[in-house]
């Protein structure tokens, strides 16, 4: 079993290296422009964002899901044709959606609160929207065929060259907002343009109806689905500056970035488990290897929740190069960071849950349970941001992440029941929950500073061994055969 496990481990850390690293580039951005920007403006960016991740759901329409089911099907085995089928409907309707969203222009900006003055920025918006849309199958065909090199090259590339040119264009040209958007845009065309090789050899211009058919029905599912989980990403933003204004929407959202940390571990685990459940689960002990893949993934996920929480104050406000990782006028938010954290824990809870989804096609249930996040989401940030501001919006997300979880669990479990180890996981929360008391305890009584927050972190993965969440065996293999087989154990 910990042989599977090393081959997810190897392909997790290696994704893991590149995601790390390329949204590590892109995170350099948040200190940039937190320190360059006022809250309204990076207010705007944060809205018309959030407008372009829920349509990058609408451009795709679960075809990324159902060409990753079926791109290595055994009933279709033309695989050209089971790439060029969706992304041939991917192009021709990109085509139409941006029509759409140009025309549609003044009703978002009004809808979003966006200045008059900035109107334009819709077109930049539309022109991201396009050339990722047509990069998402491509860079899934290099997830299936463990192309992990070049795919991590493209990532790292697009978030480098979107770097530079933000740098030239706000610090060199002295533009303003818009340069982030051009910089953007300018790094999509080249991911399009580094993926035209793996296009131009999948590519055959044949069109399979009755594939495509199989396609939409596995994949539709997954629009409403997407969307929902997009809503659970995005939609509190324009909720914050409804209910509140620009100025507060602009600090949440740099606070809420600093859960990156957690999102990273999350994704790079996510690039890895896909692949690896698909072409395990005719494994005599497929169930097995995935109960041990969620009790690791959540123990390790757990001790970066600890150590990001008790250090946030740290990382936030500490300079480097006399600049701090989010300028001050946005420290008020720093308390909804660990909050923020959990619902990523629990984010990745789910994707590990969902390989039933994918093992048994049921799909059906992607966007009730999702749906259900949604509503969560949006009901909790309605009642939550008048009571407790900003720190309202971090727990809604928490809470919508939360029931994804628990509904995923119980939908799976009724095809694809498998026996995972929730007794240590339990005892994992337990432990999260002492040290969260001790934390807020010591800060009460003034005890608390750097040495007794180490303590603190040491304390904690004490407690995992002693609660016999991870075994002496166990903690022999993430040693071993992770940490050190990758290299990490050198750096």
């Amino acid at each position: 079993m910990f042989d599977k496990i090393k081959q997810l481990s190897k392909d997790t850390a290696i994704y893991g290296i590149s995601t790390m690293l390329g949204r590590f580039l892109n995170f350099i951005l948040v200190p940039f422009y937190t320190n360059i920007f006022p809250p309204e403006q990076y207010g705007i960016i944060s809205n018309l964002y959030a407008v372009i991740a829920i349509m990058n759901i609408v451009f795709i329409y679960g075809l990324d899901s159902a060409y990753l089911k079926f791109a290595e099907s055994e009933e279709y085995p033309n695989k050209k044709e089971n790439f060029s089928t969706p992304f041939l409907s991917v192009l021709t309707t990109s085509i139409i959606f941006i029509l759409i969203f140009v025309l549609s222009q003044h009703q978002v900006n009004r809808f979003l609160s966006i200045p008059i003055e900035y109107d334009y920025l819709i077109y930049y918006g539309a022109g991201i929207l396009f050339f990722d849309a047509l990069a998402v199958l491509p860079f899934i065909y290099l997830r299936l065929e463990r192309k992990t090199i070049k795919f991590s090259t493209i990532k790292i590339l697009n978030i480098f060259l979107n770097i530079v040119l933000n740098l030239f264009l706000i610090l060199v040209l002295e533009m303003g907002i818009e340069a982030v958007f051009i910089s953007n845009l300018a790094a999509s065309i080249l991911s399009l343009i580094l993926l035209s090789p793996s296009i131009i050899k999948r590519l055959s211009f044949s069109f399979n109806k009755v594939l495509y058919k199989r396609l939409l029905k596995f994949g539709l599912p997954y629009l409403p689905g997407g969307l929902a989980g997009i809503f659970i990403q995005v939609i509190d933003r324009p909720i914050v500056e409804h209910l509140t204004d620009l100025s507060t929407l602009g600090i949440y959202q740099a606070n809420y970035k600093l859960g990156i940390f957690m999102m990273l571990y999350v994704v790079m685990f996510q690039y890895a488990w896909q692949p690896f459940f698909l072409q395990n689960e005719k494994e005599p002990n497929a169930k097995e290897i995935f109960a041990k893949v969620l009790t690791i993934f959540t123990t390790i996920g757990s001790i970066i929740l600890i150590f990001l929480s008790i250090f946030i104050v740290e990382i936030v406000t500490t300079p480097f190069f006399g600049k701090t990782l989010i300028g001050k006028d946005y420290w008020s938010g720093i308390s909804i960071v660990p909050i923020i954290l959990l619902g990523y824990l629990f984010n990745g809870m789910y994707v590990n849950f969902t390989a039933g989804i994918y093992i048994k096609e049921k799909s059906m249930y992607v966007p009730i349970i999702m749906g259900v996040g949604a509503i969560t989401n949006i009901a909790a940030n309605f009642i939550l941001i008048p009571i407790f501001n900003i720190m309202g919006a971090a727990i809604a997300t928490l809470a919508s992440y939360f029931m994804m979880a628990v509904g995923f669990y119980f939908a799976v479990q009724k095809h694809y029941p498998i026996n995972y180890e929730f007794g240590k996981i339990a005892r994992i929360f337990l432990a999260i929950l002492i040290v969260t008391l001790s934390y807020y305890l010591l800060a009460e009584l003034n005890y608390l500073n750097g040495y007794v927050k180490l303590l603190l972190c040491i304390a904690y993965l004490f407690m995992l061994v002693a609660f016999r969440v991870v075994t002496k065996n166990e903690l022999s293999f993430l040693t071993n055969k992770i940490f050190r087989k990758t290299g990490i154990s050198k750096l």
